[in-house]
C-alpha cells in the first residue's frame, strides 16, 4: 500500500496520500500477537518480572505480618500456577499456548502437554511466595491453596507443591470435575466463603489473575503480574 502511495506525480501523490493515511488510522486493530509474545519473553528474561513479583509479594508479606496478630484464626489464600509455582518452561515451550494433552519430552522445545508437564513435578516455587508462606505459618497463619486445576489433578498437585518446598498447608481446594462448573471467579470466591464458614479470617488473597481476586471474601487482595495467559 505504501509503495502505491509513493508512485506518480506530485499531484497524484497528494491525492493518493489522503486515502492511504486514512486507511492506516481507521479501525482498532489489536496488538500483534507475535510482538506481544516477544515482549512477554523480554519482560520475563530481563528480570523485571521477578522484580515485580517481589514488589507485590513483599507488600503482601508485610500486611500479613501486621494484620495476623489482630484477628482470630487468620488465613491466607493463594492461587497455585504463576502464584505459588512457576510453569515457565512449559509456557515458553508452547509459545504461550495451551496444549492440554500429549508428551512433554523435549524441553526447552515444545510441544509440551500440560498434563505431562504436571507429572514431571518440575514447576519450581516462586521464591517470594515460598518465603511469604513460611513467614505466615511462623506467625500462626493458616495457608489455603485455591486453584483452577481439577480434582483429578490433586495428587500430582500436592506432590509438586511438596517438591517445590511447600508444607503443612491447611487446605487445597481444586475445581470440581464436570461440564457445568462455575467460572474461575465465582468458583474461587465460593471456596473462600467456605473457608470463612470454618471460622477463618482471610487476611490476604493472592493470585496472578483478576478472577483469583474477584468476589470478595478477603480483607485484602494482591494481584501478581502475569502477561503470559488469562484465566477468565
Amino acid at each position: 500500500m505504501l509503495r502505491h502511495c509513493l508512485r506518480g506525480a506530485t499531484f497524484a501523490l497528494a491525492l493518493a496520500a489522503i486515502p492511504c493515511a486514512f486507511a492506516q488510522t481507521v479501525g482498532s486493530e489489536p496488538p500483534n500477537v507475535g510482538e506481544a509474545a516477544h515482549a512477554a519473553r523480554i519482560y520475563h528474561d530481563s528480570g523485571r518480572y521477578a522484580h515485580d513479583l517481589d514488589t507485590v509479594l513483599s507488600q503482601a508479606d508485610a500486611w500479613i505480618t501486621q494484620r495476623a496478630p489482630n484477628v482470630r484464626k487468620p488465613a491466607v489464600v493463594l492461587d497455585i500456577d504463576e502464584t505459588s509455582i512457576s510453569n515457565w518452561p512449559e509456557i515458553q515451550a508452547d509459545d504461550f499456548g495451551y496444549v492440554p494433552n500429549g508428551p512433554c519430552e523435549h524441553l526447552p522445545n515444545g510441544p509440551c502437554g500440560w498434563l505431562a508437564w504436571e507429572a514431571t513435578l518440575r514447576a519450581a516455587a516462586i521464591p517470594g511466595t515460598l518465603t511469604l508462606v513460611r513467614n505466615a505459618q511462623a506467625h500462626g497463619v493458616a495457608v489455603f491453596f485455591v486453584t483452577a486445576r481439577h480434582e483429578s489433578e490433586r495428587s500430582v498437585t500436592e506432590n509438586n507443591l511438596r517438591a517445590a518446598g511447600y508444607a503443612n498447608w491447611s487446605g487445597l481446594v481444586l475445581r470440581p470435575e464436570g461440564q457445568h462448573t462455575p467460572g474461575a471467579g465465582s468458583y474461587k470466591s465460593g471456596a473462600r466463603a467456605a473457608i470463612e464458614a470454618q471460622g477463618y479470617a482471610i487476611v490476604a488473597n493472592i493470585g496472578d489473575q483478576p478472577s483469583d481476586l474477584a468476589g470478595g471474601h478477603a480483607e485484602r487482595g494482591f494481584l501478581l503480574p502475569n502477561p503470559f495467559y488469562r484465566v477468565p
